[in-house]
């Protein structure tokens, strides 16, 4: 029986939304996990990118216990998180156009490695471009996005497409343009946003594919552990010093 509270009414949609996503994206996380590990067994390097809010379901699978030790957290000053003053600076710099490619010439990817985009709308410059410039490098795209958005919004490049369109696998977030679950008469906007819960699992059950797929093929997925149980520390050391030359957030 559903509960009446606003709370019971978020876990509720979160819940729907989280079973939409498992049953109607199956296909797509199969395969994003599965080029997660080609990538993995080929030598490439993984990375993660989001902006705004967007970047905390990139930052979930960066240096995680229980994830692959390999994925990179690409990051944009002033653009991941709200740590830049004034926030709303950073939802400036999303529109910048050539911003992705002042970035991706600075990083470390290179053709062969994989990029996973989160954005929830997918519409801004900077997503747009991070995924068509990592394309031209021969770089392997993953995005996750709302699908929504491009038939219910303006793209804001100058292209007037959307990160869906310069991906090699997109994951649909099911996420409804405006990211609000909630109304209520007495409050004049809608309220309480699921896209971090959903993008998150839907990360989450990419990562786990891949190890999957990994140890099916004979491949010891390289997993972190934990640093708060005994030999954690010990463990990620030996993984880390065996992937060094892919990990680049000791650096």
């Amino acid at each position: 029986m559903s509960d009446a509270t606003p709370a019971g009414q978020f876990f509720d949609a979160a819940i729907d939304l989280l079973r939409r996503a498992r049953d109607e994206e199956a296909e797509r996380i199969a395969e994003a996990g599965a080029l997660l590990a080609d990538t993995v067994e080929s030598g490439g390097r993984l990375f993660a990118f989001g902006a705004g809010h967007s970047s905390l379901a990139a930052q979930d699978v960066v240096y995680r216990a229980g994830g692959l030790a390999l994925m990179n957290l690409l990051s944009v000053p002033g653009v991941v998180g709200v740590d830049v003053m004034p926030a709303t600076l950073g939802s400036a710099l999303e529109r910048v156009d050539g911003l992705a490619s002042a970035v991706l010439d600075s990083s470390p990817l290179r053709a062969g490695d994989a990029l996973v985009i989160v954005s929830l709308s997918g519409r801004n410059a900077l997503p747009v471009e991070m995924a068509m410039n990592a394309r031209a490098l021969g770089v392997k795209v993953i995005g996750v996005t709302s699908v929504a958005y491009a038939s219910q919004t303006t793209s804001r490049h100058t292209s007037g497409s959307y990160l869906k369109d310069h991906c090699d696998i997109v994951l649909d977030s099911k996420i409804a343009v405006g990211d609000a679950e909630l109304t209520l008469d007495t409050i004049p906007a809608p309220f309480a946003p699921a896209s971090t819960v959903v993008t998150s699992a839907l990360l989450q059950a990419v990562v786990a594919t891949a190890a999957a797929t990994l140890a099916d093929r004979g491949t010891e997925p390289p997993l972190l552990r934990s640093g708060n149980v005994d030999g954690g520390h010990e463990w990620n050391g030996r993984v880390m010093t065996e992937y060094g030359d892919r990990i680049f957030y000791r650096r």
